[in-house]
Protein backbone atom coordinates (compact mmCIF):
# COMPACT_ATOMS: atom_id res chain seq x y z
CA UNK A 1 0.00 0.00 0.00
CA UNK A 2 1.05 3.59 -0.65
CA UNK A 3 0.44 6.13 2.11
CA UNK A 4 1.03 9.83 2.65
CA UNK A 5 2.27 11.07 6.00
CA UNK A 6 2.06 14.65 7.23
CA UNK A 7 4.05 15.68 10.29
CA UNK A 8 3.86 19.01 12.08
CA UNK A 9 6.85 19.72 14.30
CA UNK A 10 7.47 22.65 16.61
CA UNK A 11 7.97 25.86 14.59
CA UNK A 12 11.40 26.46 16.11
CA UNK A 13 12.64 23.01 15.05
CA UNK A 14 16.19 23.08 13.73
CA UNK A 15 17.37 21.34 10.56
CA UNK A 16 18.91 18.63 12.74
CA UNK A 17 15.58 18.04 14.49
CA UNK A 18 13.75 17.82 11.17
CA UNK A 19 16.36 15.36 9.89
CA UNK A 20 15.95 13.34 13.08
CA UNK A 21 12.19 13.05 12.41
CA UNK A 22 12.85 12.04 8.80
CA UNK A 23 15.35 9.42 9.96
CA UNK A 24 12.85 8.15 12.55
CA UNK A 25 10.20 7.56 9.89
CA UNK A 26 12.71 5.99 7.50
CA UNK A 27 13.99 3.63 10.19
CA UNK A 28 10.52 2.45 11.23
CA UNK A 29 9.31 1.98 7.65
CA UNK A 30 12.49 0.10 6.69
CA UNK A 31 12.28 -2.12 9.79
CA UNK A 32 8.83 -3.22 8.61
CA UNK A 33 10.22 -3.93 5.12
CA UNK A 34 8.70 -0.80 3.60
CA UNK A 35 10.18 2.14 1.73
CA UNK A 36 10.08 5.93 1.89
CA UNK A 37 9.33 7.08 -1.67
CA UNK A 38 9.28 10.85 -1.25
CA UNK A 39 10.21 13.41 1.39
CA UNK A 40 9.24 17.08 1.12
CA UNK A 41 9.95 19.74 3.74
CA UNK A 42 7.28 22.46 3.43
CA UNK A 43 9.00 24.64 6.00
CA UNK A 44 7.29 26.76 8.63
CA UNK A 45 3.60 27.57 8.08
CA UNK A 46 1.12 29.60 10.10
CA UNK A 47 -1.86 27.49 11.13
CA UNK A 48 -5.20 28.39 9.60
CA UNK A 49 -6.42 28.69 13.19
CA UNK A 50 -4.49 28.76 16.49
CA UNK A 51 -4.33 25.39 18.23
CA UNK A 52 -6.02 24.70 21.58
CA UNK A 53 -2.65 25.15 23.27
CA UNK A 54 -2.19 28.56 21.67
CA UNK A 55 0.25 27.50 18.96
CA UNK A 56 0.09 29.59 15.80
CA UNK A 57 2.61 27.84 13.53
CA UNK A 58 4.43 24.59 12.84
CA UNK A 59 7.16 23.05 10.72
CA UNK A 60 5.51 20.81 8.11
CA UNK A 61 7.11 17.65 6.76
CA UNK A 62 5.39 15.56 4.08
CA UNK A 63 6.29 12.01 3.05
CA UNK A 64 4.98 9.27 0.77
CA UNK A 65 5.57 5.73 2.03
CA UNK A 66 5.14 2.18 0.79
CA UNK A 67 4.36 -0.50 3.34
CA UNK A 68 2.27 -3.67 3.47
CA UNK A 69 2.67 -4.28 7.20
CA UNK A 70 -0.03 -2.82 9.46
CA UNK A 71 2.54 -2.65 12.22
CA UNK A 72 4.22 0.27 10.45
CA UNK A 73 1.38 2.66 11.19
CA UNK A 74 1.04 1.51 14.80
CA UNK A 75 4.75 1.91 15.47
CA UNK A 76 4.91 5.35 13.83
CA UNK A 77 1.94 6.50 15.90
CA UNK A 78 3.61 5.22 19.07
CA UNK A 79 6.88 6.99 18.23
CA UNK A 80 5.13 10.26 17.42
CA UNK A 81 3.17 10.06 20.66
CA UNK A 82 6.34 10.06 22.77
CA UNK A 83 8.28 12.55 20.65
CA UNK A 84 8.07 16.06 22.09
CA UNK A 85 9.00 17.64 18.75
CA UNK A 86 5.84 16.35 17.02
CA UNK A 87 2.73 18.53 17.41
CA UNK A 88 0.42 16.76 14.94
CA UNK A 89 0.56 13.88 12.49
CA UNK A 90 -1.74 12.27 9.95
CA UNK A 91 -1.47 9.21 7.70
CA UNK A 92 -3.75 8.62 4.70
CA UNK A 93 -3.92 5.73 2.25
CA UNK A 94 -3.23 6.85 -1.34
CA UNK A 95 -3.51 3.61 -3.31
CA UNK A 96 -2.10 0.22 -4.23
CA UNK A 97 1.55 -0.56 -4.93
CA UNK A 98 0.82 -0.84 -8.65
CA UNK A 99 -0.17 2.84 -8.65
CA UNK A 100 3.16 3.98 -7.19
CA UNK A 101 4.50 5.66 -10.34
CA UNK A 102 1.25 7.54 -11.03
CA UNK A 103 0.95 8.69 -7.40
CA UNK A 104 4.50 10.07 -7.32
CA UNK A 105 4.11 11.73 -10.72
CA UNK A 106 0.84 13.39 -9.66
CA UNK A 107 2.26 14.89 -6.46
CA UNK A 108 1.80 18.63 -6.47
CA UNK A 109 1.17 20.98 -3.56
CA UNK A 110 1.09 24.78 -3.18
CA UNK A 111 3.10 24.46 0.05
CA UNK A 112 5.89 22.43 -1.56
CA UNK A 113 9.20 24.05 -2.42
CA UNK A 114 10.01 21.44 -5.08
CA UNK A 115 6.60 20.43 -6.49
CA UNK A 116 4.76 23.72 -6.10
CA UNK A 117 1.41 24.10 -7.83
CA UNK A 118 -2.23 23.08 -7.80
CA UNK A 119 -4.20 20.61 -9.92
CA UNK A 120 -7.08 23.08 -9.71
CA UNK A 121 -5.14 25.45 -11.96
CA UNK A 122 -4.79 22.97 -14.79
CA UNK A 123 -6.90 24.17 -17.68
CA UNK A 124 -8.31 27.07 -15.64
CA UNK A 125 -8.84 30.48 -17.14
CA UNK A 126 -7.34 33.47 -15.31
CA UNK A 127 -10.43 33.73 -13.13
CA UNK A 128 -10.87 30.27 -11.72
CA UNK A 129 -13.45 31.38 -9.15
CA UNK A 130 -15.73 32.62 -11.94
CA UNK A 131 -15.34 29.28 -13.69
CA UNK A 132 -16.45 27.44 -10.54
CA UNK A 133 -19.49 29.70 -10.15
CA UNK A 134 -20.39 29.02 -13.79
CA UNK A 135 -20.39 25.28 -13.17
CA UNK A 136 -22.43 25.81 -10.01
CA UNK A 137 -25.15 27.70 -11.84
CA UNK A 138 -25.30 25.04 -14.53
CA UNK A 139 -25.33 22.28 -11.89
CA UNK A 140 -22.35 20.60 -13.57
CA UNK A 141 -19.75 18.97 -11.32
CA UNK A 142 -16.55 21.03 -11.46
CA UNK A 143 -14.47 18.12 -10.14
CA UNK A 144 -15.81 15.71 -12.77
CA UNK A 145 -15.13 18.15 -15.62
CA UNK A 146 -11.61 18.87 -14.33
CA UNK A 147 -10.99 15.16 -13.59
CA UNK A 148 -9.57 15.91 -10.12
CA UNK A 149 -10.53 15.27 -6.49
CA UNK A 150 -10.50 17.55 -3.47
CA UNK A 151 -7.11 17.19 -1.79
CA UNK A 152 -6.49 18.23 1.84
CA UNK A 153 -3.03 19.63 1.02
CA UNK A 154 -4.33 21.79 -1.84
CA UNK A 155 -6.85 24.41 -0.59
CA UNK A 156 -7.55 25.54 -4.17
CA UNK A 157 -9.38 22.26 -4.73
CA UNK A 158 -11.82 22.72 -1.85
CA UNK A 159 -11.49 26.25 -0.43
CA UNK A 160 -14.24 27.62 -2.65
CA UNK A 161 -16.69 25.26 -0.88
CA UNK A 162 -16.14 26.89 2.54
CA UNK A 163 -17.83 30.17 3.44
CA UNK A 164 -16.50 32.89 5.74
CA UNK A 165 -18.00 31.15 8.79
CA UNK A 166 -16.39 27.78 8.05
CA UNK A 167 -19.58 26.17 6.75
CA UNK A 168 -19.25 23.69 3.86
CA UNK A 169 -21.54 24.34 0.90
CA UNK A 170 -23.90 21.41 0.19
CA UNK A 171 -23.97 19.76 -3.23
CA UNK A 172 -27.33 21.36 -4.07
CA UNK A 173 -25.63 24.77 -3.85
CA UNK A 174 -22.16 23.98 -5.24
CA UNK A 175 -23.44 21.81 -8.08
CA UNK A 176 -20.88 19.06 -7.50
CA UNK A 177 -21.82 15.38 -7.50
CA UNK A 178 -22.62 13.47 -4.31
CA UNK A 179 -19.46 11.41 -4.78
CA UNK A 180 -17.25 14.47 -4.99
CA UNK A 181 -19.14 16.09 -2.11
CA UNK A 182 -18.02 13.15 0.04
CA UNK A 183 -14.44 13.52 -1.20
CA UNK A 184 -14.52 17.25 -0.43
CA UNK A 185 -15.99 16.73 3.05
CA UNK A 186 -13.20 14.25 3.86
CA UNK A 187 -10.48 16.52 2.46
CA UNK A 188 -11.72 19.49 4.47
CA UNK A 189 -11.84 17.45 7.69
CA UNK A 190 -8.30 16.18 7.05
CA UNK A 191 -7.06 19.71 6.32
CA UNK A 192 -8.60 20.97 9.56
CA UNK A 193 -7.08 18.10 11.52
CA UNK A 194 -3.55 18.97 10.37
CA UNK A 195 -3.97 22.75 10.67
CA UNK A 196 -4.21 23.59 6.96
CA UNK A 197 -7.85 24.75 7.14
CA UNK A 198 -9.80 26.55 9.85
CA UNK A 199 -12.89 25.19 11.60
CA UNK A 200 -14.54 28.61 11.97
CA UNK A 201 -13.56 30.57 8.86
CA UNK A 202 -12.32 30.19 5.30
CA UNK A 203 -8.70 30.85 6.22
CA UNK A 204 -5.87 28.46 5.30
CA UNK A 205 -2.31 27.82 6.40
CA UNK A 206 0.25 30.23 4.95
CA UNK A 207 3.94 31.02 5.12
Amino acid sequence: MIYELALVAKPESSEDQVKSLTDLVTTVVTDFKGEVLLTDDWGKLRFAQPSKSGGVAGRYLYMILKSNDEGTGRELQRRFGINEDVLRHMTIKLGEDRNQEAILKAYKCPYSKTSNGSHADEGDDKEGSKERRRFSKGKSCWFTIKDIKADWKDPKTFGWLINEFGKISPARVSGISRKHQRFADSAIKQARNIGVASYISNRFAAE
